[in-house]
């Protein structure tokens, strides 16, 4: 079922402005939330929506989004947790690395169903859309923070579905590989791999995730080859680590060192 309102996190660019701009086409109201004011306040202009800038991560920030937007909305259908972080690389990634990423890619997620699922429990129907990763079903070399962040985010979800679907909440993981954002272009060395399967533009993500409204399925899997690999993964654990294994032994080759980067 389609909602009728929608706010989205991280929708100041890259697949949170695609989801904003899809979902606005398709008849429903948007709120737009980035820390980017500017970016949000663009977005909103673009598809007339309302933009709510600010932290949709921390406790205060998540109630003051969740405020602002039920205000204006009347009520939340759908909430697109989509704001994400990609910082630190390998095992010198710092505590704040990995604070920031839990925060941002897990902890996000969980304070705002917090305040979300009583009411949607209430009415009998919301929604909750994850943009997690691929990374969040296989893993992502070179960045731990963001594979263990995102595999969170995706255990998140699965247990609010798993406790939750049988009272009308529909809860939904995006899960693409490369898609062409400034997080695939700080990719470096990774960037190869992560194209392997063609690099989706934005818009190619969000079309998936608004086909998916349709038929409430948990995994969206903009690429198709997703769901083989985490197959092979779940099949063999010790052929798919062996096969990663030679990546990294590949990269490692390369030497080239990755950039942090923000995902939205």
């Amino acid at each position: 079922m389609t909602p009728g309102t929608a706010v989205v996190t991280g929708a100041g660019g890259g697949i949170g402005r695609a989801l904003a701009h899809r979902l606005a086409a398709g008849g429903v109201r948007v709120v737009v939330n980035d820390l980017d004011a500017e970016a949000a306040q663009r977005v909103a202009a673009e598809i007339g929506g309302l933009a709510v800038p600010g932290d949709a991560a921390s406790v205060v920030g998540v109630a003051a989004l969740v405020d602002a937007a039920t205000a204006h909305l009347g009520r939340i259908d759908a909430w697109f947790a989509n704001a994400g972080v990609d910082r630190g690389r390998g095992l010198d990634a710092d505590e704040e690395a990995w604070v920031s990423s839990l925060e941002t890619n897990v902890l996000a997620h969980v304070r705002a169903a917090r305040l979300l699922v009583p009411g949607w429990l209430e009415r009998g129907h919301g929604r909750f859309v994850v943009t997690a990763s691929a990374a969040g079903l296989l893993t992502m070399l070179g960045s731990p923070a963001y594979s263990v962040s995102k595999h969170g985010a995706v255990a998140f979800a699965e247990w609010l579905s798993a406790t939750y679907r049988h009272r009308g909440v529909v809860v939904q993981a995006i899960c693409p590989q490369g898609v062409r954002t400034r997080m695939l272009d700080d990719a470096g060395s990774l960037k190869e791999m992560l194209s392997r399967d063609r690099a989706l533009a934005p818009e190619e993500v969000a079309e998936a995730a608004w086909e998916a409204l349709a038929d409430d399925r948990f995994l969206v899997l903009p690429h198709d080859q997703v769901a083989g690999y985490w197959a092979a993964k779940a099949a063999d654990p010790e052929r798919w680590l062996a096969g990663m294994n030679r990546i990294q032994q590949h990269l490692d080759m390369q030497q080239e060192p990755l950039q942090d980067g923000v995902t939205t």
